[in-house]
């Protein structure tokens, strides 16, 4: 099983916490939980931020956790896809778990990042952590997508 470590807790312009990111260094697992009302901007703002915490922590699998967040961030896609995306694929990522919030807008982003991702690596959606840590433990040993 995966144990996690904090590693950083990341908040807005009015201190709210945004999310809490942690790792497995020994798994090389990376699970960013997230919180609140989501902007584009945010999205983008936290996943910049990971991509400069995990640079010397390289991690194969994500967990993100939307559980306890909202909010249409759709306006992110395009950066996700174009600019985050080969970046964390080049850092070796090969699998993410993706955990959705009960939130009806912040689940059609999630389902268009979904479809964005499934051709260059392991995706899957899953309702709750224990279903989407026992599918990262069979995904650690998958090997990875080969692009042509």
């Amino acid at each position: 099983m995966f144990t996690l470590q904090p590693l950083s807790i990341l908040t807005d312009d009015s201190g709210k916490r945004l999310a809490t990111i942690e790792h497995d260094p020994a798994r090389q697992l990376l699970a960013i939980r997230w919180f609140g009302n989501l902007t584009g901007e945010q999205v983008i703002y936290v996943a910049r931020c990971t991509m400069q915490l995990t640079a010397a922590t390289p991690y194969i699998l994500l967990l993100n956790d939307k559980t306890q967040a909202t909010g249409d961030w759709s306006d992110a896609l395009e950066w996700l896809e174009y600019e985050w995306l080969p970046q964390v694929l080049n850092g070796g990522l090969h699998a993410i778990a993706y955990i959705f919030t009960p939130d009806m807008h912040n689940q059609l982003a999630s389902y268009q990042f979904i479809d964005r991702l499934k051709p260059y690596l392991r995706i899957e959606a899953f309702e709750d952590a224990a279903a989407a840590l026992e599918w990262m433990e069979q995904a650690s040993a998958a090997p990875k997508i080969n692009l042509v």
